[in-house]
């Protein structure tokens, strides 16, 4: 039962959790949904609500006085929203990303979503955000659930397909040019990688003594207790290359095995000639046979000691 009420939380199915809520951070109904809002208790995404204002909030591309607006100027302003934003909220961490909402519904018009690197760092946000003012309006900051803005963002308004304008109940952020998001983030990957740098420096600095010796010292120094798995074997028992050192090892596939015999000595090779000659005659006597002769050399075998070799008689 916790599985399944694990699963679908924050779903349509969840007849309990709010799924906009868990998804955008923002409901259409307010206080009064029938499912809850539950907010969390640490999250390393902010809901700055409401804060973004538009020159042309009333009426789209129409200032409060009537006149037509240049899109472009209404970029501009935009980004010059952006980029003090930007610069303020990095001092309290990094961000990993900055979303401006571009709705028109209540809930979410003006709707800034930025999402920190680490939760400690919005917290750190959250403590020193509260209670301070923009633009002559208080900032109202809070904890929000969205983590994947994928979920959070309407596709069809990416595709400028969206038939529901600026009432589409998920989000419409708003862009921003190339060149500013590659300064911006790109000036906030710089500063991390700087600090990370100088928080390894005093482990990359070592003195003459400390640096591996053996080649350029492009691999890591090995002490004396460290062996490398590929040299498991060998450092046991090194071989050398010279063919002087091989120590009689052969190089057959059959090893040891194939090695000759032990050679014997001349008197023990005579004394085994003689008895096998001695076991022939007392065979051949013995089965009727008289007309073979013991003279020393009419058997047929070749008593000399350099040509016999006694291992091919067996």
């Amino acid at each position: 039962m916790a599985e399944h009420l694990a699963s679908i939380f924050g779903t349509e199915k969840d007849r309990v959790n709010c799924p906009f809520y868990f998804k955008i951070g923002a409901c259409r109904h307010g206080d009064r949904c029938s499912r809850l809002h539950t907010k969390p208790s640490i999250s390393p995404t902010l809901l700055l609500s409401n804060m973004y204002q538009r020159p042309d909030m009333i009426t789209p591309g129409v200032d409060p006085q009537g006149q037509a607006l240049d899109p472009r100027k209404v970029q501009d302003h935009f980004e010059d929203f952006y980029e003090d934003l930007f610069e303020e909220l990095s001092k309290y961490g990094d961000l990993e990303s900055l979303n401006i909402c571009d709705n028109l519904a209540d809930h979410m018009v003006g709707n800034v979503y930025v999402q920190f690197r680490e939760e400690e760092q919005a917290a750190n946000a959250l403590q020193n955000l509260n209670g301070r003012f923009y633009a002559g309006r208080p900032i109202i900051v809070d904890f929000s659930p969205v983590t994947d803005f994928r979920e959070a963002t309407c596709r069809q308004y990416e595709e400028n397909v969206c038939n529901r304008g600026g009432y589409c109940n998920f989000m419409h952020l708003k862009k921003i040019s190339r060149e500013l998001r590659r300064r911006l983030f790109g000036r906030s990957r710089r500063r991390r990688s700087r600090s990370q740098s100088q928080s390894r420096s005093p482990h990359r600095h070592h003195g003459h003594d400390d640096r591996p010796h053996g080649g350029r010292g492009r691999g890591p120094s090995r002490r004396d207790g460290d062996k490398d798995p590929r040299y498991h074997d060998r450092s046991r028992r090194p071989r050398s290359r010279s063919p002087r050192h091989r120590g009689g090892r052969s190089r057959s596939p059959g090893g040891r095995r194939n090695r000759s015999p032990v050679r014997e000595s001349s008197a023990e090779r005579r004394a085994k000639i003689e008895q096998w000659n001695r076991d022939r005659e007392t065979a051949d006597n013995g089965s009727g046979h008289q007309d073979v002769k013991d003279d020393g050399g009419s058997n047929g075998l070749v008593q000399n000691d350099d040509e016999f070799d006694p291992s091919k008689q067996y």
